[in-house]
């Protein structure tokens, strides 16, 4: 295993660690209104659904686009829109079920291997992350709002370069782990979605 493969898979692994729940366990106002930075920053670490859909938008984009940006930034510009839809009240009747679904979604596309323009990536991606910054924007209620969104978006772009990391390190090396990876993500993410429903 080359250097910078195994640098990218521990960097998963210990981002991986950082939580054993998913996230969204419940939205307990006098808990979240001293949330910050630091706070918004670790908050897509702490929930395993979140966790691998913004690794998985990296490791897809790699593996898929020539313009491996545009995706994991169209999702951190929209999980951001999202949450302040949350924050605003906005809600949605199925929002766990749907960011299951995209976890799903997005198993398939790297399990697929599935080719796209990167503007298409990029629209897909941002329709995805609305649904993730929805889940996020609720439970900042009551939050200082820009800096604990501050924080959320930083702590999304880090597991989007690290996905971004494990998948063009894997890219040239491997034709099936990829795959193999995708579709234990995708049999996950239905496995969660068959919870939620």
């Amino acid at each position: 295993m080359n250097h910078s493969l195994r640098n990218a898979l521990l960097l998963i692994a210990s981002l991986s660690l950082t939580t054993l729940a998913r996230a969204h366990g419940g939205t307990d106002l006098a808990e979240h209104h001293a949330l910050g930075l630091v706070d918004g920053f670790l908050h897509p670490f702490s929930g395993l659904d979140h966790l691998a859909a913004m690794l998985a938008v990296g490791f897809w984009s790699a593996l898929s686009t020539r313009r491996v940006w545009l995706a994991p930034l169209a999702f951190a510009n929209m999980v951001l829109v999202g949450a302040l839809m949350g924050l605003s009240g906005a809600t949605l009747p199925a929002v766990e079920p749907l960011v299951a679904a995209t976890v799903l979604a997005l198993g398939l596309l790297i399990a697929t291997r599935a080719q796209m323009p990167g503007t298409v990536a990029a629209a897909l991606a941002g329709s995805f992350a609305v649904f993730h910054g929805m889940a996020h924007g609720v439970e900042f209620a009551g939050s200082s709002p820009v800096d604990v969104l501050v924080g959320m978006v930083a702590g999304t772009m880090v597991l989007h370069v690290a996905g971004l990391a494990a998948g063009l390190a894997l890219r040239a090396h491997s034709v099936w782990w990829p795959r193999v990876a995708g579709a234990a993500l995708a049999l996950w993410g239905g496995a969660l979605l068959a919870s939620l429903v």
